[in-house]
C-alpha cells in the first residue's frame, strides 16, 4: 500500500493556519503540481483563494462535523481525487486523538504544526488549558504569530515547555521577521550527578524527560519518592512506583510509574509511599510491551507522602 503523507495544522480559530497553508500552496517549492487533498475543518474570516495556488491539482473538502472524520470517509476523499498527499486544517476545538485514531491504513502524519496568536494565547491557555495541551503534545513546531516586543516570550516558552520539551518554538513578529526560541531550558536536577535526586516538585518533569529521552538515563542511578503498586501477576521481586501526574486539569490525572526490580522477594504493599534508589536500565519489560526504563533497586524504604501528592509541571 502506498503511504499517503499527512500535513497537520493545529490551532484555535483565527490563529493563522489558513494564511500559512494558502502561502504554502502558492509556493512552487512545495506545490509544483502534486495531487493534493486539502481538508478544511474550520472556516474563519480568512478564506482560501485556490486560483492563486501554483499547482492546479488541489482539491478542497470541507468537514463540518467531527463525525465525518472516519477512516472510511478519509480514504474515499483521497481516492476521489487520487491525492498523493493530504493537508488538514484541523478544528481548534476538536481533540487530535479523534483524528489520529481514525486515519486510514497508510495515512502517516509527516509534519504537525501548531499556530497561535501570541496576543491571545495566554488567555486561551488559562481558559482552555486541555485544548492547548492537546495540540502542543503532538506538535513538532508551534508558531506564535502577531508577536510584538510587549509580549513576554518567556511566558509563552514556559507554557510550551510545560507540555513538551521536544516542540520547537518560532515567534513571527508583526513586521514580518521570525525569531526562533533560544531560551535555555535546563533540567532542575543534575543528570550527571552520582545519584540523580528528584525533588517531589520535579517528578512530573523528570518522568516526561525519562520517557522522551530514555536512553540518556541508561545506567544512571536515581532517587525519588513514589507510591507503589503491585499485584499477583508480577514476579515477587517486581513492583511499580510513581506518582499521579496532572498535565492540564483534574480530568487528565494519570498514574505514571516506573518498573522496579529488587534483588530478592519484596514485601511492598500497593499504596505504600516509598523512597526508591536504584540504577536505571533500558531493557525489555512486559509492563511496557517493549523496551523501557527499569529501576534495579539498591535501597528502598517506606516513607511519608510528599506535601503535595499530585505531581504537576508547575
Amino acid at each position: 500500500m502506498k503511504e499517503i503523507p499527512i500535513y497537520l495544522f493545529l490551532g484555535f480559530l483565527e490563529s493563522g493556519k489558513t494564511k500559512f497553508i494558502q502561502d504554502t500552496l502558492c509556493d512552487a517549492r512545495f506545490n509544483s503540481g502534486e495531487k493534493t487533498l486539502l481538508i478544511i475543518c474550520e472556516e474563519g474570516v480568512e478564506e482560501y483563494e485556490p486560483t492563486l495556488f501554483t499547482g492546479s491539482n488541489v482539491t478542497l473538502k470541507v468537514i463540518e462535523d467531527i463525525s465525518e472524520l472516519t477512516a472510511k470517509n478519509l480514504s474515499a476523499f483521497q481516492k476521489e481525487c487520487s491525492a498523493e498527499r493530504v493537508i488538514i486544517e484541523y478544528n481548534g476545538m476538536w481533540n487530535t486523538d479523534d483524528l489520529l485514531s481514525n486515519l486510514p491504513k497508510g495515512f502517516t502524519v509527516v509534519q504537525c504544526m501548531m499556530f497561535a496568536d501570541a496576543s491571545t494565547f495566554i488567555n486561551y491557555n488559562a481558559n482552555m488549558r486541555n485544548q492547548t495541551v492537546d495540540k502542543l503534545r503532538v506538535s513538532e513546531l508551534v508558531v506564535f504569530n502577531r508577536m510584538t516586543d510587549s509580549i513576554d516570550k518567556e511566558e509563552l516558552h514556559k507554557i510550551v515547555r510545560g507540555v513538551s520539551r521536544r516542540c520547537d518554538i518560532a515567534y513571527e513578529y508583526t513586521d514580518g521577521h521570525v525569531e526562533y526560541d533560544d531560551i535555555e531550558d535546563p533540567l532542575p536536577f543534575d543528570i550527571d550527578a552520582p545519584i540523580i535526586k528528584i525533588e517531589d516538585t520535579d517528578y512530573a518533569l523528570w518522568y516526561r524527560d525519562l520517557l522522551e529521552e530514555t536512553e540518556k538515563y541508561n545506567g544512571k542511578k536515581v532517587k525519588f519518592r513514589g507510591i507503589a503498586a503491585y499485584d499477583n501477576r508480577m514476579p515477587d521481586n517486581t513492583f511499580v512506583a510513581g506518582r499521579h501526574v496532572m498535565t492540564c486539569c483534574i480530568d487528565d490525572v494519570e498514574y505514571s510509574p516506573i518498573v522496579c526490580i529488587c534483588k530478592n522477594k519484596h514485601s511492598i504493599q500497593s499504596r505504600d509511599w516509598l523512597m526508591v534508589t536504584g540504577t536505571i536500565k533500558v531493557e525489555y519489560c512486559k509492563f511496557y510491551r517493549g523496551k523501557g526504563p527499569v529501576i534495579h533497586i539498591d535501597e528502598i524504604a517506606v516513607t511519608s507522602p510528599p506535601q503535595q501528592e499530585l505531581a504537576t509541571f508547575y
